[in-house]
């Protein structure tokens, strides 16, 4: 602070006459008298203020934080959705707003999951119920009706407070987690689950990162292992790679439609041994990015492989309402490990995950999801519950919006005609994309797309030439990079590259949502066609 005689005088020779002063004993030549400092506000003295301009005149010193002290982990994520070709998309926008002329009027981002980005109308149901927890007042209005205004008192009467704005605990909102319990016995044919073993996430993705935090440990070859299927979600790799964990490949046969084969996953584990320690195996079901669905079987083997080499399992069930294939059905793998016996369901360590982001909600801003585990330790799950309380609890509107996921309108209630006509609409609707981008892709020649059973992607492979494939070499890109920057720069369609997936080397793939309104991706699939062809002529 100042003391009597200080000066105030901002600038520069003021601050320098001040200071000559105090070293010859005089009193410092200040034009006006001193004010009390401000509180909170720091001032310094006239010699401080010289040694400052002294300072100043030196080039600035070096940070320390650069991308040479960063933290590594760090520094290796990448998370292809968002990565350089999202950027490029960003850059080209500017572009258009400032009226620089392109072959197109815009940027159709079709590289990520986003359904209501993309046009689609939210669930009337669910935002009556959040609106109505958001602002009480509300819940007076005949503008709302009563089984949402039910739903809204219940969750608030869980609200620290009676509000939504107050924190909830760690594990989430008691009586929505009891919903999730109720809403996993219905889906699951009466198999019981305990609102204990659920936790609300931010998102899916929270709760994937969290189980993999807790699951990591040692070093060496004795640092975990985690298997992920190739293609994969980037969350995998990058989490994974946050956690200085030890990824673990295995393919998914693109041949026989992405299927998942066991022999495959002991081929990825047995090779896996000498380098590290295999403990997690992740699936992801629905697929993404390549739209499988796995059938009764597929689970079956997955378990027991699981339970036979001691596996912890994550099961990725964001898409459980996304099946679109005729013969093709969603089963959890709760479902699934409870029947097959008490020697599976009494051992066999299990995460699953659900998310409002996808299926016929697509509330991705909401930020709601949550996670079911079973078989968990009971010291473990003190663990668990003290990681989780670290971030202190998960987005309470984003829980509200899950509890409306898991407890909707039923049969007899007001809101339920609207709600399944608005549910079905939205799942017809990407059920009928599916096939369309489906036919569409397999009449292009170079490009070969598995069926779409479930999901919301398209993962089509594409021929690159060998010339387009040197090109990509020179620039230091992949060449479904360079392929996807070129379709991007020709036509404003942003998709993501596989290699930002992972692919068996010499195959190309890229990652398009199948999002877009019928007739817009009619129009963006038509110009796709177009840009291939061209561009196979040009590099032929």
């Amino acid at each position: 602070g100042r003391g009597p005689g200080a000066c105030r005088g901002g600038r520069t020779d003021m601050a320098l006459r001040c200071a000559a002063s105090l070293a010859a004993g005089r009193q410092p030549p200040c034009p006006r008298p001193p004010r009390p400092a401000r509180e909170g506000t720091v001032r310094w003295s006239s010699a401080a203020e010289a040694s400052a301009v002294k300072i100043n005149e030196k080039a600035s010193r070096e940070k320390i934080l650069t991308l040479e002290s960063m933290n590594p982990q760090v520094k290796a994520v990448e998370y292809a959705v968002r990565g350089p070709i999202l950027l490029k998309a960003g850059e080209i926008e500017k572009e258009l707003r400032k009226g620089i002329k392109k072959p197109f009027t815009e940027v159709i981002k079709a590289n990520i999951g986003d359904a209501h980005a993309m046009g689609q109308r939210p669930i009337t149901f669910l935002r009556q119920v959040v609106a109505l927890c958001t602002y009480p007042n509300l819940l007076d209005s005949p503008s709302f009706p009563e089984d949402a205004k039910k739903r809204a008192r219940r969750i608030l009467q869980g609200c620290g407070g009676n509000s939504l704005g107050s924190y909830s605990a760690s594990q989430g909102i008691n009586c929505i987690r009891e919903d999730v319990a109720s809403y996993i016995e219905r889906r699951d044919g009466g198999v019981s689950a305990d609102p204990d073993n659920i936790y609300l996430t931010t998102g899916a993705s929270d709760g994937i990162a969290t189980i993999l935090k807790i699951l990591v440990s040692g070093g060496g070859k004795s640092r975990t292992g985690v298997m992920i299927p190739i293609p994969q979600y980037p969350l995998y790799s990058a989490a994974i790679s946050e956690l200085d964990a030890i990824q673990v490949n295995y393919y998914l046969d693109e041949e026989n439609c992405w299927a998942l084969d066991v022999n495959e996953l002991r081929r990825s584990l047995n090779e896996a041994k000498a380098y590290c320690n295999p403990k997690v195996l992740c699936i992801i079901n629905p697929g993404n990015p390549t739209g499988q669905v796995q059938n009764r079987k597929c689970i079956e083997d997955v378990i027991h492989f699981a339970w036979e080499e001691k596996l912890f399992l994550l099961a990725d069930e964001v898409y459980q309402d996304n099946v679109y294939s005729e013969g093709c059905q969603f089963h959890s793998f709760k479902k699934i490990l409870y029947e097959m016996g008490p020697e599976y369901y009494n051992n066999v360590e299990l995460a699953s995950f659900h998310s409002t982001s996808k299926g016929y909600m697509g509330e991705c801003g909401y930020r709601g999801g949550y996670m079911e585990v079973i078989n968990l330790h009971p010291e473990i799950k003190g663990q668990l519950v003290k990681l989780l309380s670290v971030r202190l609890c998960p987005p309470v509107s984003g829980q509200a919006a899950m509890d409306i996921v898991v407890n909707p309108p039923i049969p007899g209630e007001e809101s339920y005609t609207q709600f399944i006509k608005e549910k079905e609409s939205v799942l017809n609707n990407l059920a009928k994309k599916a096939k369309l981008t489906e036919d569409m892709f397999n009449k292009v020649p170079g490009i070969h797309c598995n069926p779409l059973q479930g999901a919301m992607y398209a993962f089509p492979r594409i021929f690159i030439p060998s010339k387009a494939i040197e090109e990509a070499k020179a620039h230091k890109m992949a060449p479904d990079m360079f392929y996807c920057m070129k379709l991007l720069e020709e036509t404003g369609i942003c998709v993501v590259p596989g290699s930002g997936f992972g692919q068996r080397e010499g195959s190309y793939h890229f990652r398009m949502t199948i999002l877009p309104p019928v007739e817009k991706l009619k129009i963006l699939l038509e110009k796709v066609k177009d840009f291939h062809i061209k561009f196979l002529e040009k590099y032929a």
